[in-house]
């Protein structure tokens, strides 16, 4: 099975040029991961893992897909582990005062000073998209774009709140984990997958570091953000300013979440992309997808040329699926510079009346 054996990949080594580095922030130590050499002023590509994660089991598959080759030649990619989440990480002291969501973002400064980096494109999944929201709201210069997984703006509810209190009390922690990873469809059908990710949390996590970090995301505030409209609020609305592609599976327990924040941001900046018969880790089980959208992102912000993209272009399918999970991006710049969504639409992607956010189904 190719995703199961994508999934395994914390066994494999890191690449001879992977430098690691352990960073001092005004908010504690932050783990960070290199890969590769800084293109001149060009943005590296940072990541966000999810809780229960950490950067190798979050992002490998998505990272070693072949495809993503072509990407990766021209960008450095940062890899970010939160505080106690990467492999072999110690446990923390009695007391530790583990950082709220804000000051987890207010720690991606410090790293890309320490680094001499200038800017990124994130790339987060689930509490790591909230957390590189929250550092594009608070420092805007700093990130360029920004592809959000399963993202929730939304501050944990009080039914939310009582429900986790009380699975707390009869469920353990990796189960608590695999539902906010996975719907009740995934996790009954896909077995080899669920199992893989049941070790991994499990086995490979600081339970005591994990709990800490559940716990900080479970306490988020509500991202504040406000769909701007013209002739109302366009220059008050507090909204992310770069551009966005929100992605989500459509059997994932977070696809209302990421409606919601979809509905909050800017239409000519944003493009949804909700993915066919997968579940809450596209990343994982359909990197393919996911790396073609991503290639379509990149290149609607100007910082890879359309040659590179010819031999995928050649390669894909008449189909519409296929053609609107690789039309998605580019048809979003369109709509960014000019506001008329239907321009240069694709046959296969639906578009309501402007100014509706791009939504592709693939």
């Amino acid at each position: 099975m190719d995703e199961l054996q994508d999934v395994q990949l914390t066994e494999i080594k890191p690449l001879l040029n992977d430098k690691e580095h352990d960073i001092e922030t005004a908010f504690g130590v932050v783990h960070v991961t290199m890969r590769g050499t800084p293109k001149g002023n060009r943005p590296v590509i940072l990541t966000y893992h999810d809780i229960g994660l950490n950067h190798k089991s979050c992002f490998n598959a998505f990272f070693n897909f072949e495809d993503m080759q072509e990407i990766t030649q021209h960008f450095a990619v940062c890899h970010v582990d939160a505080p106690g989440q990467q492999e072999g990480a110690p446990p923390f002291p009695s007391g530790y005062q583990y950082p709220s969501m804000d000051e987890l973002a207010e720690m991606l400064p410090a790293v890309l000073t320490h680094l001499n980096l200038k800017s990124f494109i994130g790339i987060g999944l689930g509490a790591g998209a909230y957390v590189l929201s929250r550092c594009a709201l608070s420092h805007p210069d700093l990130v360029e774009g920004l592809v959000l997984i399963n993202v929730d703006p939304c501050a944990k509810g009080w039914i939310d709140w009582a429900a986790s209190k009380f699975s707390g009390w009869t469920t353990n922690i990796v189960d608590i984990v695999l539902a906010h990873h996975f719907g009740h469809e995934e996790l009954q059908a896909n077995l080899d997958l669920i199992q893989t990710y049941r070790l991994h949390i499990a086995q490979d996590i600081n339970q005591d570091n994990l709990q800490l970090f559940l716990a900080s995301y479970n306490s988020r505030r509500d991202l504040e953000i406000e769909r701007p409209v013209l002739g109302v609020n366009e220059n008050t609305a507090k909204t992310l300013k770069c551009p966005a592609l929100l992605v989500v599976g459509d059997n994932s327990p977070a696809v209302e979440a990421v409606v919601e924040c979809n509905s909050r941001l800017d239409p000519t900046k944003t493009t949804l992309l909700k993915m066919a018969d997968c579940g809450g880790l596209p990343q994982v089980v359909q990197p393919g997808k996911l790396t073609e959208a991503f290639k379509y992102f990149v290149q609607g912000m100007g910082y890879m040329p359309a040659a590179s993209m010819t031999r995928l272009m050649r390669s894909r399918t008449h189909s519409s699926s296929s053609v609107g999970s690789g039309e998605s991006v580019r048809s979003r710049s369109h709509t960014s510079n000019h506001g008329e969504g239907s321009a240069g639409t694709p046959e296969g992607i639906d578009l309501q009346d402007a100014p509706q956010t791009m939504e592709v189904s693939c």
